[in-house]
């Protein structure tokens, strides 16, 4: 079966020529270790300092800070091919696409300076930390604090589920810097991880998403310069639900081509599995239930198609991404689930890649905003 990762109209010879490399890249330096990473539950640092000296990390930062300046389209080729790879515990999306772009839009001209040009060679991993104990998708009720006192911020508090949590050297931490108020009183702070009183907890066991360290962050009365907050105190809700589209479009493309990998792979094994005499890709359950499976996956290339495009054009489609990333992550797992059963037994077993896909595919549907909260989103921007 055909590759199907390049179909998008819109990709040049030179997004092309970015894969092939970055492809080279992914089978040389990444595949041969994932299994290693998913046993010792990180990508260690030295992955992304290789990665950012062929340009493969924050490619849309500014010439001038370092990137190549380029379009989103090469983050995108970048998603494709980790995604064909089955390369789900190196966070680089997280990294390039949604933490960076806080900085690079709401920061200053001293903290581009200091930050990016680190961001982007990947000696500098960056992580967000947003979710609390008792704060997941209602970020309003944080009980994370940042006083300033004199020159500095005391942040006190703690999160959870942090991706890139242990490999990260700066953290954009969200806490109110005015208790007494809610969303009005969110900020966004630039947290050194070597700052005194910032403990990293414990690698967080998960059942899926094994290579990707995911962590508990303490803070104990950690003096964080005036000059680390990000943007104006009180804005930070407001830059969180400006730069959440991105996030939630990031989660979309993936998820599409998570799928298409597993198709692709069922597609193959049906066609060699003997069962009563034939082979299961002779059987029309097998057809009917594949045909459907590829159908729900154009329509979501279909739709990704549209969004990207709108959203490099900077159009406002809060509706529309919430839409994507509640049933884009719901296909991928109905998918994989359908898929899995062709495998009986061995789909079981976890030598075999599709066993992957299926616990990999479960925690789309709750991180960048569970799926409820997009549909109470769409719910509200289509007037209810």
């Amino acid at each position: 079966m055909a590759e199907h990762f390049n179909e998008y109209s819109f990709f040049t010879e030179e997004h092309e020529e970015f894969r092939d490399s970055f492809r080279k890249f992914v089978e040389k330096e990444l595949v041969p270790h994932h299994e290693k990473w998913e046993e010792e539950g990180m990508v260690p640092h030295s992955v992304w300092e290789k990665a950012g000296q062929y340009g493969f990390v924050c490619p849309g930062v500014e010439e001038e800070h370092g990137g190549a300046g380029v379009d989103f389209l090469y983050s995108v080729v970048l998603m494709q091919e980790l995604a064909r790879s089955r390369i789900s515990g190196w966070m680089l999306s997280l990294h390039s696409d949604i933490v960076v772009p806080y900085i690079q839009e709401f920061g200053s001209e001293e903290q581009k300076k200091k930050w990016l040009p680190g961001l982007v060679s990947g000696k500098i991993v960056s992580a967000i930390a947003m979710t609390e104990p008792d704060a997941g998708s209602d970020l309003k009720e944080i009980k994370t604090t940042a006083i300033l006192k004199g020159d500095h911020y005391i942040l006190n508090g703690s999160k959870t589920f942090i991706s890139n949590g242990q490999v990260a050297d700066l953290v954009i931490v969200v806490a109110k810097t005015n208790p007494r108020a809610k969303e009005r009183g969110i900020s966004l702070l630039l947290v050194e991880s070597n700052s005194p009183g910032f403990v990293k907890g414990k690698k967080l066991k998960k059942i899926g998403l094994s290579a990707q360290d995911t962590s508990e962050l303490f803070f104990d009365d950690v003096n964080v310069p005036q000059e680390n907050l990000l943007g104006k105190a009180g804005r930070g809700f407001l830059y969180l639900m400006q730069k959440l589209q991105q996030e939630r479009l990031v989660v979309s493309i993936a998820a599409v081509e998570a799928a298409q990998k597993a198709l692709q792979d069922t597609i193959e094994y049906v066609k060699t599995r003997k069962m009563f005499g034939s082979t299961l890709a002779r059987m029309q359950n097998t057809q009917f239930v594949l045909a459907e499976v590829a159908t729900e996956i154009e329509i979501g290339k279909a739709f990704m198609e549209k969004l990207i495009l709108r959203h490099i054009n900077k159009d406002k489609i809060t509706k529309e991404v919430s839409m994507a990333k509640y049933w884009t992550t719901e296909m991928l797992q109905r998918s994989v689930d359908r898929c899995l059963q062709f495998y009986g037994g061995f789909g079981y077993m976890k030598e075999y890649p599709i066993a992957k896909d299926f616990v990999d595919a479960r925690v789309q549907s709750i991180y960048a905003g569970a799926n409820e909260v997009m549909k109470v989103l769409i719910a509200k921007e289509i007037g209810l």
